[in-house]
């Protein structure tokens, strides 16, 4: 199997450590969308919502799932609102297998909170913004893929389960 495999779900639930020990194991290359994003555009993503805008940002993901990383043998993390702007989601499974990683929101704000690099979170009251995006965004992601819970399992638990959940669904991927 060469599908790519494409992580997702809101900050902060685990999609780049878990995409990193996964691509390790099978042999594909690791991206980490944001971090491809910043590499091309010369600054961290904090700058780019700073000067740009949300949209501009946006359309830059839209370039890297179209354009901007290997058709194939690769584990991509996806930014945590990627898959927000409508047709995204679409483009995505289109590509490869979509899985989602999940936990609850206070764990989320748990992991999140201290974070300096997440430009949404650069508000008076980040907890309450995490709390309102969380509530926008988790009727979509509870859609976008098979959900993998990533609070109170170890790293090794939740790579094997996303495994799985890739070999199952990259099987059948071609023949939709």
């Amino acid at each position: 199997m060469d599908t790519n495999l494409y992580l997702v779900g809101f900050m902060g639930t685990g999609k780049s450590t878990v995409g990193r020990l996964v691509a390790r194991q099978v042999g594909f290359d690791f991206v980490d969308s944001d971090h491809e994003i910043e590499r091309l555009q010369g600054k961290p993503v904090s700058q780019i919502f700073a000067e740009q805008g949300e949209a501009a940002f946006r359309a830059m993901e839209r370039g890297f799932v179209e354009r901007g990383h290997p058709a194939k043998r690769c584990v991509v993390s996806c930014g945590g609102g990627l898959i927000v702007p409508p047709g995204m989601l679409e483009l995505l499974r289109g590509r490869g297998v979509v899985v989602c990683m999940h936990a609850p929101i206070d764990t989320i704000i748990q992991r999140t909170l201290h974070a300096t690099h997440r430009p949404l979170l650069a508000v008076e009251n980040p907890e309450q913004r995490l709390r309102d995006l969380y509530a926008q965004r988790e009727a979509l992601y509870r859609r976008s893929g098979t959900l993998v819970l990533t609070d109170k399992r170890p790293l090794r638990e939740i790579a094997a389960h996303v495994l799985r959940v890739y070999r199952q669904e990259a099987a059948s991927f071609g023949k939709k």
